[in-house]
């Protein structure tokens, strides 16, 4: 009980989320700006610092460091600190009472009033004795001798040099470097920030089916044939390709074309249905071709520059070799049979699922894992996880921590279309991307209200919404109805809103029939059969999904997530919003329609202020899907979008005046 210890408080540090118990989420290049509210008893000078380091993976872990805290006013204290590299990085807070700069600003106000400080003299010289021994230390001798220095000067009582030299800000900001720190208050928990790749934020992905690549309807694709269509998607713009599960497929119940409970000798089967005497996770279809061909796909998408995705399905055909060789790993019903998979009414009588939480799961969570790891070892960096919302979420946190610790460039997108806290504490275990309700949104006020919340904090630290306005799965009720011109809209909304979206093949085609009214599934579904693309269909709209990927690689503000601002427009058909890059560097505005049939005009509000315009300047935008330019002055601008133009995307160009003449900058 004889040592002192520090009274200084620290709390609301942020970002955290859920006091600290899942990583915020960042982007490597990026800093992290932390806040936190400082403060303690009476009128003590206060030091803080963040205390950090980057904990994975282990061949990166780094030596704690410091980085200084700046007073903002109010007990609010903020600083920051680089996040150079992928990976997952710890940080906390510490603060403590700067004992001998607290003296200087007292003893400053008692000779200002005309006090006898001799008293407070030697309390100086004792503190600074205490500083001299530790700068001594820390091997710093020349510090240790101004330090000491100036105690004997204060000993020598109240003097003219004695005074100058207490008021010195060099002697206080030479003492503050070797200050007691047995004070010092560190916060309770150390915090986490994962530190993303750049492709985890801002990626546009494209789905096919491999087995579909010959186009006829009837051949069965290869890795191969695959391969021949890279230079298509590349025209697209996208850069990753995302495949269905590639493995063998069961025969066991077996799904028909058009989820027909009854399949033909020629039907090939849903690939979500893993798992056949071939193999099952870490095999590939034979029809397919083989690992090395795999490989070689993959090898060939990176020399585009484009990167395949696999999916992740953890499910099993009762066909696969885990069910004979780890019955333990399954649920069965009192009879001894295996449950098959069900959504009542939904029945999917080709699929069987574990027993995650049973007592197999010691032997079953480690396989798993070696799934992603296999794929990994062929080149595989991003997996698309099938239903994880119908898995424990205490599985996923445990998966996702593991591979991350050895390789954080993995990338998780989940695919759950459920209740939203359950897609958001996905989000917060580590998946980087989420599929979200974007699709579901056909009116401007919930967009608005949709899309504010997923881009803004305290959802945008932790979960980044990958938009697709299709899926093999989800045919949208809007795109059922709406021909070319929804398919236009859906895609500048999804391809502008998010940094990351994606879409499934033959929505470039205007691909629109559903199995069935008031159905959202495709008739014909590739799901279960062989389809004939005819990827020169008239009519598609292959050049304006071009158009928006080039968009989206050519400016930055594009390539951020939480830049996203709405702004007022007239018409409520018309949705109006900004992209920016926090320096200003890349600045797009953007207007798109809702309406799929008829042309809409509205006057526009611009966010002067935003931009950095003043109200009487004049500044140039270049419309970028027609390629125009035109001078815009003042708040409000007019827009007039059609159903094969329903969006308008300005970039915006202030002028500034040079010593040669007038020129512009984005």
């Amino acid at each position: 009980m004889s040592e002192r210890i520090g009274s200084t408080v620290i709390e609301n540090v942020r970002p955290q989320l859920d006091a600290g118990r899942w990583p915020v989420k960042r982007v490597e290049g990026e800093s992290l700006t932390v806040k936190a509210d400082i403060f303690k008893e009476g009128h003590d000078v206060l030091v803080a610092v963040v205390r950090w380091r980057q904990a994975a993976p282990k061949e990166q872990v780094t030596e704690w460091a410091e980085v200084p805290m700046l007073a903002k006013g109010n007990d609010l204290w903020e600083a920051e600190f680089p996040l150079a590299r992928n990976g997952r990085y710890e940080f906390t807070v510490e603060a403590w009472p700067d004992l001998f700069a607290t003296w200087v600003s007292e003893i400053k106000r008692k000779v200002d009033v005309g006090r006898d400080v001799r008293s407070e003299l030697l309390e100086g010289a004792a503190m600074l004795r205490g500083h001299a021994e530790r700068a001594q230390k820390a091997s710093s001798p020349e510090e240790a001798k101004r330090l000491t220095e100036a105690a004997a000067l204060f000993d020598k009582g109240m003097s003219p040099n004695a005074i100058a030299a207490a008021m010195d800000p060099g002697l206080t900001l030479t003492a503050s470097k070797y200050v007691d720190r047995s004070l010092a208050t560190r916060y309770d928990r150390v915090l986490e920030v994962f530190v993303d790749r750049e492709r985890a934020q801002f990626s546009s992905w494209y789905e096919f089916f491999p087995r579909s690549t010959p186009r006829d309807g009837r051949t069965h694709g290869t890795f191969k044939d695959a391969e021949k269509w890279l230079p298509y998607v590349q025209s697209l713009g996208f850069d990753v390709i995302y495949l269905p599960p590639i493995h063998p497929i069961g025969r066991t119940a077996r799904k028909g074309k058009n989820n027909s409970l009854t399949a033909g000798p020629e039907d090939v089967g849903s690939p979500w249905a893993i798992g056949a005497a071939e193999g099952g996770h870490k095999a590939v279809h034979p029809k397919l071709g083989t690992l090395e061909d795999f490989r070689r796909f993959v090898q060939a998408a990176n020399t585009l520059g484009i990167e395949i995705a696999l999916d992740i399905a953890y499910q099993c055909s009762p066909d696969h070799p885990y069910v004979k060789e780890h019955p333990e790993w399954f649920l069965h019903r009192p009879d001894g049979t295996i449950k098959t998979a069900e959504n009542p009414p939904k029945r999917y009588e080709d699929i069987v699922n574990f027993d995650w939480m049973g007592p197999g799961r010691a032997t079953l969570w480690p396989e798993l894992k070696s799934v992603i790891m296999h794929w990994v070892e062929q080149g595989v960096r991003i997996f698309r996880v099938d239903n994880p919302h119908t898995k424990p979420l205490p599985f996923w946190a445990w998966l996702i921590r593991e591979v991350h610790s050895v390789r954080p460039d993995v990338v998780f997108l989940s695919e759950a279309f459920t209740r939203p806290k359950v897609m958001k504490a996905l989000a917060k275990l580590g998946f980087q991307q989420s599929y979200t309700y974007f699709t579901w949104r056909n009116f401007k006020q919930e967009m608005e209200e949709y899309l504010t919340e997923l881009t803004s904090p305290p959802v945008a630290d932790f979960m980044r919404g990958n938009l697709w306005p299709n899926t093999p799965d989800i045919l949208p009720e809007f795109l059922q109805r709406s021909g070319p011109g929804g398919f236009r809209l859906r895609a500048a909304m999804a391809a502008t809103l998010s940094s990351t979206w994606g879409m499934y093949c033959g929505y470039e085609l205007c691909e629109g029939t559903p199995v069935k009214p008031g159905k959202e599934e495709y008739l014909d579904s590739e799901k279960y059969e062989l389809k004939a693309w005819d990827l020169d269909r008239p009519g598609n709209i292959r050049g304006y999904i071009s158009r928006l990927n080039a968009i989206r690689r050519e400016h930055r503000a594009f390539q951020l997530y939480s830049n996203l601002r709405f702004h007022p427009s007239d018409n409520e058909q018309v949705m109006f919003y900004l992209k920016r890059t926090p320096d200003g560097s890349s600045q797009v505005l953007v207007a798109v329609s809702f309406d799929p049939y008829h042309a809409q005009e509205s006057v526009l509000h611009v966010p002067l202020q935003e931009l950095g315009i003043p109200p009487d300047e004049t500044y140039q935008v270049h419309e970028l899907m027609t390629d125009e330019r035109s001078l815009w002055q003042g708040p409000t601008a007019h827009v007039r979008l059609t159903p094969e133009q329903p969006a308008a995307i300005w970039a915006v160009y202030r002028f500034r005046r040079s010593e040669q003449a007038f020129d512009y900058y984005e």
